[in-house]
């Protein structure tokens, strides 16, 4: 039987995608262990996904994490070294690493083994044919708008050359010279509509579709009335938006009482303050599973919330915050899913659901966005022949 590792950041929109795909392989008998945060261990355990603590994970007090560029790189020398011997002694056949743990892919490295990237979003590498990723942008138009595109890579491909000269020094102190070597393939997790067109999409690149992935089993009672279902899904992202779900409530049971709409607040850690009451459920449960009675969601711009809302073709109401959220709330608003608001208040809030709740274009379009998935590959595929490639390149 193979073996495949699959490395992942402990936060919930990396570590999610890594069950997914590991049950995923592991229904089609290859044998996957995710190596990840301690957070989840217990819960991913009890729905059969195999889990490992990632070692060199946990900070240490000469850590400065306020440095992302030097966090993400001392901290993936540290899982390397301490990875790659287990790698060996495990026999593992191939790496799958995430997209931002990269000391899965040094630990690859280190140990000879082959790796595939998995992005549990849409692609962000940089293009040559589009403006900087974050900037929320669509390519510019006419002379000044190339002009702008190419100011804007300019500037940002200064913070990208600094990034890869502190992960070359960190990559030395293992032993590994020059950049980080190259995947043998590439998985990009998101629905097409999140995609965006670019000039040169990497070569051995695939779309597969979102890997969702439930902590829980438990599923939400409905609060009781015929209105319209709302989910509220706050970020689980530390840069997400504050006083989202406190100014979605007051807007939801306040300005827009005449609708009756009734609330699902969804999330893994209950805000402060917020109750549950006849029209307001609280709590942690299956968010698809509400999702197939819902109307409208409202969440972070993250992707893991929108992609399993439009998966499920219900429009959002978009309140991002930093990260990749004004991107992706971006990405969302030009397909014509969903409406941004920003910034927040109980007014533009209201007035956000009102024009979801009232245009049925919005829901059509969601509708569209999850047909898109009918466009992805499997993975499981794409992991099957690489290992029948490696397989029959070691026999010969």
């Amino acid at each position: 039987m193979a073996r495949v590792a699959i490395v992942a950041g402990p936060d919930a929109g990396h570590a999610f995608p890594a069950f997914a795909l590991a049950e995923r392989l592991t229904a089609a008998g290859i044998e996957a262990v995710v190596y990840t945060g301690a957070r989840w261990c217990a819960d991913a355990g009890t729905r059969d996904v195999r889990v490992e603590v990632l070692p060199g994970l946990a900070a240490l007090p000469t850590d400065d994490d306020t440095d992302a560029g030097a966090k993400l790189s001392h901290r993936a020398a540290r899982i390397a070294s301490a990875l790659a011997p287990i790698l060996t002694t495990t026999c593992v056949d191939l790496v799958i690493s995430d997209v931002i743990t990269v000391g899965g892919a040094w630990a690859a490295e280190l140990a000879g083994v082959p790796w595939i990237e998995l992005s549990p979003h849409p692609l962000y590498r940089a293009s040559a044919g589009r403006p900087p990723i974050g900037a929320g942008l669509e390519p510019g138009v006419g002379r000044v708008g190339r002009l702008r595109d190419t100011a804007m890579r300019a500037a940002t491909a200064r913070s990208v050359r600094s990034g890869e000269r502190q992960r070359a020094r960190s990559r030395a102190t293992i032993g590994l010279s020059g950049p980080s070597g190259e995947p043998i393939a590439r998985l990009v997790a998101t629905l097409p509509a999140l995609e965006v067109w670019r000039p040169d999409w990497p070569a051995d690149t695939h779309l597969i579709g979102p890997l969702l992935w439930e902590p829980t089993d438990v599923v939400f009672d409905r609060p009781v009335g015929d209105g319209p279902v709302v989910l509220v899904a706050p970020s689980t992202a530390v840069t997400g938006a504050a006083d989202m779900v406190s100014t979605s409530l007051a807007a939801l049971t306040g300005e827009l009482a005449d609708l009756s709409v009734r609330v699902v607040v969804s999330a893994l850690q209950i805000p402060d303050g917020v109750e549950p009451t006849a029209q307001v459920t609280v709590g942690t449960a299956r968010q698809d599973e509400v999702l197939t009675d819902a109307t409208l969601a409202i969440c972070g711009g993250g992707h893991g919330m929108l992609a399993k809302a439009l998966k499920a073709a219900v429009p959002v109401v978009t309140v991002p915050g930093g990260g990749d959220q004004w991107e992706l709330a971006n990405r969302v608003r030009r397909q014509g899913s969903g409406v941004l608001v920003r910034p927040l208040d109980v007014g533009s809030m209201a007035a956000a659901v009102r024009q979801v709740l009232s245009d049925p274009g919005f829901a059509a379009a969601a509708a569209q966005a999850s047909g898109s998935a009918r466009e992805v590959v499997d993975p499981v595929r794409i992991v099957e022949w690489l290992l029948g490639r490696m397989a029959a390149r070691s026999d010969g």
